[in-house]
This record gives structure tokens, sequence and C-alpha cells, in this order.
């Protein structure tokens, strides 16, 4: 069977989906892989190094694509792509399938098989396949030096001769991969930090990496939803949340969101109302900016200044990173790919739940019910 590896065609993306290390993990498995001319380019990998780990070179991407029995990217493919494809190849990517309904629609049309990393199951057997956690984790790191670098205060307590320097003060809201992964870096850079989450259960987590948790006293279990995400609250709760932030929000030197809700719009944390509490020269890292973002003001791609404060809507942090972020995603669609490879052949065990809990098409049908239920809305 062919594997093809495209390369990506928004220019906001430079990750590719195969570094040469996992081109070889491909033809061990017992398939050929062909990868389209310069689809390393931006994430530093030659074409010279695909040939030596055994790739084929591909210029013509018409030609790559429709002759691929799997096609491996990061986003999903532009309409031009789909109609590429030939007719029951399997489909692997980055994939909001709620949000991508027109392409769900297109893929189905040709009975193209489809699986979203956006769905891998949460479970210790699928660890290795969980790529929004590996580029999580990037975004968290990367996001505090990004804010670092721009902020007009130094991160760390000083003592000098001149007197003693604060250190800054970092808010972190939602601690899940990327949250954690901005605590531990804003605590090597000796800011103070605090987080809040709406799942009590990560408490001990944030402690355990010297940030003070902020939560919001309740009974029940609100916020907390299945596979370790965060689920939509109830009015009371976000009202008193929201007062819990303000409060903290305007002494913070930076401030960086993270919660998102799989394939829905992200939820709004920081209204206007918030921002123009915040300092001037205070700076917001919105990691939530792909689905909406968690600011009011955030405007996707866009870094702009309101009232003093930077409000950052980059959505491909990772995307800064395109080195390790290739390698780490490479290898968790490599894991989740040779998983269902049996004897150089695609096996489909419907019954496995890494198998279906990632599909979301198969022969002509949308498998995937809140897809298929965002389709009928």
């Amino acid at each position: 069977m062919i594997v093809a590896i495209p390369k990506e065609i928004d220019t906001i993306e430079p990750r590719v989906a195969a570094t040469p290390s996992t081109v070889k993990d491909l033809i061990k498995a017992g398939l050929q892989v062909k990868v389209e001319t310069l689809a390393g380019d931006e994430s530093f990998f030659s074409d010279q190094e695909y040939v030596n780990a055994g790739a084929e070179i591909v210029s013509s991407s018409s030609d790559l694509l429709s002759s691929a029995d799997i096609i491996l990217k990061v986003l999903p493919p532009t309409q031009d792509e789909t109609s590429q494809l030939k007719s029951s190849a399997t489909f692997i990517s980055f994939f909001q399938t709620t949000r991508e309904i027109q392409t769900v629609q297109a893929l189905t049309e040709k009975s193209i098989t489809g699986f979203s990393m956006h769905l891998i199951p949460r479970t210790t057997l699928a660890q290795k396949m969980d790529a929004l956690s590996s580029q999580a984790n990037i975004a968290g790191y990367k996001s505090v030096l990004i804010a670092a670098s721009r902020l007009g205060v130094y991160m760390p307590l000083l003592m000098t001769a001149a007197g003693t320097i604060r250190p800054a003060k970092i808010l972190i809201l939602g601690a899940g991969v990327a949250g954690l992964q901005a605590i531990a870096t804003a605590k090597r850079l000796g800011a103070q930090v605090e987080a809040f989450d709406v799942r009590p259960i990560v408490k001990e987590q944030v402690e355990s990496l010297g940030a003070k948790f902020i939560e919001v006293e309740s009974d029940s279990d609100d916020g907390v939803g299945d596979g370790g995400y965060a689920k939509e609250t109830s009015d009371d709760y976000k009202r008193r949340q929201e007062e819990l932030i303000h409060e903290h929000m305007s002494m913070a030197d930076m401030v960086i969101t993270t919660a998102l809700i799989p394939g829905r719009p992200a939820p709004l944390l920081i209204p206007t109302t918030m921002v123009d509490s915040m300092k001037p020269g205070s700076i917001i890292m919105d990691l939530a900016a792909e689905n909406g973002g968690n600011c009011e003001l955030t405007q996707k791609d866009e870094i702009i200044k309101y009232n003093h404060v930077t409000i950052d809507g980059t959505s491909n942090i990772p995307g800064t990173m395109p080195v390790h972020a290739s390698e780490l995603y490479s290898k968790n669609i490599t894991a989740f790919l040779t998983y269902m490879v049996k004897d150089g052949k695609i096996n489909l065990d419907l019954e496995d739940e890494i198998i279906s809990g990632a599909m979301f098409t198969h022969k002509g049908e949308i498998t995937h019910k809140p897809t298929q239920e965002a389709l009928n809305a």
C-alpha cells in the first residue's frame, strides 16, 4: 500500500506528517512511502533525507494524491485535495469534524475512510498516538516564552543593589497538558504562578508544579467531562468563575488561556470588561484562538493591542517549533497507522475502541455520532 505525505498548502502550517525517521518505521511496517517535493522543507527536513530513509519524492501533488492508498497530513484536506483522492482511500490528519462538515461530506461522497487525530481516545493504550497532547505541550511551553519576550518586566524575583524587583505574576486558565506545561515553564523562569481549572481533580498537579490553584467552590461535578476533558458548566458556576478570574486577572502581568472543548467554540472566559481591568503592559496569550478564543477580543492569527494590553491570537503556536512539533506529531500518527497495519495492509477492526473512536467516515457513511448530529443540525 502507498502512503502519501503531501506538502501542507496553508502558509501558516510548517509542520509535516512524516519525518525521515518515521518514514523508516512505515517502510518497516510493509508500506511504500511517497513524499511530495519540499513537504518537509519548512520543518527543515530535506528531500534527500527522505530519499535516504527509503521514500520516493514526487513532484506532482495530484499524481501523489491520486495514487495513494493512505494519506497522512497535519491539516484537513482542501476541497481541491479531496477531489484528487482515489475512492476508498484512507485519510488521517487533525480534523475537527463537527466544524468541517463540508469536508466531511466530500470525503463521504468518495467513500474515503477518515480518521481524525482529534478523536484519538485518551486511554493508556493510545497515549503514544495522542497528538493533541504532544502539540499542546509545545504550545504551553512556547506561549510563556513568547509572552515573556514581550513583557516590560522581569519574570523572576531579583535582588539588586538598586532595589528588589518583584516577580512577574502569571495566571493560567485551564490546567490540561498546555496549561501544566505553561505552569512548569513560567515557574522555571521564576514567575509567581496561579492557575484555574473547572476540574478540581487537577489541583494536586498544579500545586506539585509550584503554582497556586484558584478554584470556585462547588459541591457538584461542574466542568468535569468524559475522557479527561472539560465540559460546559452551569450558569451559576460561570458567574462565580467570572468574578474569581476577574479578581486575579487585574493583578496579572501575563494571562495564558488554554480552555478548549473538542469540536466546539472555545468557552468565553475573558470578556472585554476583564481586559479593561488589566494592568498596562500585560499580555494575554489565547491558546484557544483556533476555536474562537477564550477572550472576547481575540482575533485569530492576529496580535492586537487594547488599552495597552497585548492579546495574541496565534492559532498555530506548535508550528513555531516545527522540528520538534513535526517529530512528535509524525510519531503519533505513525503509531496510530501502524497499529492498524497487518502484513503491509490496513486491517480495520471496528470493535477496537481506538480505531472506531478515531474514525469519522467509512464506506460512504459518517460513523462519528456528534459529526452526524452536527450535519443534521
